[in-house]
């Protein structure tokens, strides 16, 4: 909200400068964010008086005027305005004077070969918003040539746009922030409230038809008659202009004037224009929400189709204006108004939001009920725009007609307990500069009653610390509701900066616990193998086995909770694949939850789906993709836990039907399940449209981090390299295809013992010359001492221990 200082000073008294009042509602939790020095704007500006004007000699355009400003000596001013003439009173920038908002210094100059000794200006010059084209010319008669002309355009004033917090609604008034402002400072108030008005008794055409009481607890509609629309008088436009609105005539703008200075919207209906709209003799304004296929076009020119949660005023039961938001245009006063509806009204804030963000239209009036006007004061805010029309506008009243449902007066208030121990408590010491204190009772009495609350004391609490029941005034009745509601304001007024701050005595060093680095490390590896990190809602919907269903779902496709992850990472490359993004190679952690006897489980997964060419066809493919095979979606695997320090064993595993049977297998680590790998069942490939090589694993996290959280893990042994060289052998065998390449290896790297190194496959083969239900392998063994460098001698024999092993364990046939 933007506030004028003279205005302010008006209700207030201030003796701070603008730059230390802005300091102290900003320390009070007020953001001042800009302060507006509209003196600067026509400093060295004076009153003159045009004597004469003649046309330009060299010029069509252009006149030459003989200017008066009162310093004996007139000068000769060109000027360009085509309103300008002889015997008028203009503002005169003079010689080096310097205009800010047109970035302009005044010099002495020539123009067509004549002497220009200033600039006659208009209000745009002077930073004033208007809609007439030239020079202003004063209205007043008789003015004192060379006097400052900021006093007549308001220009002597300072503004500070202010920003309240949402809880603050009486701080969108002048006479609340002049309420803040006297508590802050001290300073003396003056607010005035408005004389009554004499209200005639008798029955008119005017009634009141309240539907939804607690959408509108209170209503006050009067009649006003015989109102001359004429232009309001320039004290009032200066203040309009300096809070931002643009005056439009003398009606409207005093109820503007009234929002600006109690902070309760108002709306003026034409009377005549109403009575045509209800038709009939009688007029009976209503409010009530929206019925199916309802309109109304609004003051800005727009019509708006309306929903069930818009309330409405209505007149005879036909829409007039949305209530708490904006009038109807059908309605608003014009130029030839002779009668008036004046609206005062109390609208729930609830409703007043809904309507608002239903129609997505905000507005002065709407923003201030959102927040909560004050019902205590609806009558005051009434009779000064009542007293205002009347001596500005000659307005009659000859009725008016009131719904009030507010609870009693009484409740207007609220009274709450309040203790200096708990004060005390929750703010901490005080810094007395030298020393530290704690809050007295005077401070708190003083500054509580600074706010307006009334004291009562009630005793002492157990520490022997006195207390108070404190009344709230009315227009802080929704702020303030608790103890520490109260406590913030004692703090706020006090002096945030006044308190002491303390530090804790050693700061210690962050740190991330062990399970987060090890995921971190994890999601590291994962991406670094080329799979992007997903994330999936954990809601699914319901039918899967031992699913958890939820009692209050929002969607039927959101009701339970989900059960694996590989279920969201298959639809979610169906999904990528079907809007044309390519096969999708991801991973993703999170948590399922499932069903058992003993109640219900929770636990953390890593599961990945690979199935796109992880080159995409480059130039070394001629572009043609190729699908990622068994081996090379395995090897994604092996590498990451090769990163990982862990030795995983892979088994075959039938028992998830959505997988191969023939190319799933299981993840162990030292005895215990890891998870699984495998390819997507064909069936299963076919019914979601995807390629053939799509691979997916799941693995549980918990058994993964347990590993890894090994000490000999997260600190690995050194062990010394040998530099003496290695002695490799292949061995060529035809094998059946039920046993492992694991168990292989098993029974190799026993058989070798201590100077076996390593064993790698390097080949496997099936077809012409293998005999039916076998595989030829070629494994790669290599032997090494760290002590010596190994003879004939030494290897051989090892080497047929290996192929003995062989042929006894597994019956295989060498072929080498």
């Amino acid at each position: 909200m933007r506030i004028s200082l003279n205005w302010l000073r008006e209700l207030v008294e201030i003796k701070l400068s603008p730059e230390e009042l802005a300091e102290t509602l900003t320390m009070a939790g007020f953001e001042v964010e800009e302060i507006e020095d509209r003196r600067t704007w026509a400093n060295g500006v004076v009153i003159g008086k045009v004597l004469e004007r003649q046309p330009h000699p060299n010029a069509d355009k252009l006149s030459v005027c003989q200017v008066d400003i009162g310093t004996g000596e007139t000068l000769n001013i060109v000027c360009g305005a085509v309103n300008v003439k002889a015997d008028i009173y203009v503002p005169v920038a003079t010689t080096g004077t310097y205009l800010p908002k047109i970035d302009l210094k005044i010099k002495p100059a020539k123009l067509r070969g004549v002497p220009s000794q200033g600039m006659i200006c208009s209000l745009k010059e002077l930073g004033l918003p208007t809609d007439v084209e030239g020079i202003h010319i004063f209205t007043q008669e008789n003015l004192p040539l060379g006097s400052d002309v900021r006093p007549l355009l308001g220009l002597d004033d300072v503004i500070l746009d202010l920003t309240a917090t949402a809880n603050r609604a009486d701080a969108l008034s002048m006479v609340g922030v002049a309420r803040e402002v006297a508590a802050l400072t001290g300073g003396k108030l003056s607010i005035l409230e408005p004389s009554e008005v004499s209200i005639p008794k008798k029955a008119g055409k005017l009634a009141l038809k309240i539907a939804d009481t607690q959408a509108c607890p209170a209503y006050i509609g009067t009649v006003i008659e015989q109102v001359k629309i004429t232009p309001s008088p320039e004290w009032l436009q200066q203040r309009l202009r300096a809070a931002g609105v643009r005056p439009i005539s003398n009606v409207v703008d005093i109820t503007n004037y009234v929002l600006l200075e109690w902070g309760q919207p108002l709306h003026a209906f034409d009377g005549d224009r109403l009575q045509s709209v209800a038709g009939g003799e009688n007029l009976s304004i209503g409010v009530r929400f929206v019925n199916n296929g309802e309109s109304l076009k609004t003051l800005d020119g727009q019509t708006r189709t309306l929903s069930i949660q818009n309330l409405l005023i209505t007149a005879n039961d036909k829409p007039v204006a949305l209530a708490g938001v904006m009038g109807g245009e059908e309605t608003e006063v014009h130029e030839g108004t002779q009668s008036l509806v004046l609206e005062a009204a109390l609208f729930d804030s609830v409703a007043i939001r809904r309507s608002s963000r239903s129609v997505g239209l905000r507005s002065e009036a709407s923003g201030r009920y959102e927040r909560g006007v004050n019902r205590a004061e609806l009558e005051i805010a009434n009779r000064r725009a009542l007293s205002l029309i009347s001596e500005l506008a000659s307005g009659i009243i000859v009725q008016q007609e009131i719904a009030d449902t507010r609870p009693d007066p009484s409740t207007w208030s609220r009274s709450i307990g309040l203790r200096l121990d708990r004060v005390n408590q929750i703010l901490g010491p005080i810094d007395l500069e030298e020393d530290t204190g704690e809050l007295q009772k005077q401070d708190v009495e003083r500054i509580l009653t600074a706010l307006g609350c009334q004291l009562t004391p009630s005793g002492e609490d157990s520490t022997h610390q006195p207390t108070w029941s404190v009344s709230v005034p009315p227009y802080r009745y929704r702020d303030l509701e608790r103890e520490i509601d109260l406590i913030e304001e004692i703090a706020r007024l006090y002096g945030y900066n006044k308190f002491c701050d303390t530090l804790p005595e050693k700061a210690e060093a962050g740190y991330l616990p062990l399970d987060e680095e090890l995921i971190r490390k994890l999601r590291a590896f994962l991406r670094a193998e080329g799979l992007t990190e997903l994330i999936h809602y954990s809601l699914v919907k319901p039918g899967e086995d031992r699913n958890i269903v939820l009692s209050n779902p929002l969607f039927v496709e959101y009701s339970a909770l989900r059960t694996d992850l590989i279920s969201g990472l298959i639809d979610a490359f169906q999904y990528n694949l079907e809007q044309g993004n390519g096969a999708l190679n991801g991973f993703e952690i999170g948590q399922i939850f499932w069903q058992e006897e003993d109640g219900l489980q929770e636990t953390e997964a890593l599961a990945g789906i690979m199935g796109g060419d992880t080159s995409v066809g480059k130039w070394s493919k001629s572009g043609r993709e190729e699908p990622i095979t068994w081996f090379e979606a395995k090897g994604i695997l092996e590498s990451v836990f090769r990163q990982l320090s862990l030795q995983i064993e892979f088994q075959p595993d039938r028992r998830d039907d959505r997988l191969h049977p023939g190319r799933t297998a299981s993840l162990w680590i030292r005895g215990n399940r890891l998870g699984i790998f495998g390819q997507l069942h064909p069936q299963l490939r076919r019914e979601k449209g995807l390629p053939d090589s799509v691979y997916v694993f799941q693995l549980d996290l918990n058994v993964l981090l347990d590993s890894l959280g090994e000490d000999e893990i997260l600190v690995p042994t050194f062990q010394p390299y040998s530099t003496y060289p290695a002695s490799d052998r292949d061995i060529a065998f035809f094998a059946p295809v039920k046993i492992s390449v694991v168990e292989i290896e098993k029974v190799i790297t026993k058989a070798g013992k201590d100077l076996l190194e390593s064993v790698e496959l390097f080949d496997e083969y099936r077809g012409e010359n293998v005999p039916q239900g076998q595989r030829s392998l070629a494994f790669r063994l290599i032997y090494r001492a760290s002590d010596r460098t190994l003879t004939e001698a030494e290897v051989e024999p090892v080497h047929n221990k290996v192929r003995e092993a062989l042929v006894e364990k597994f019956g295989v046939n060498l072929r080498s």
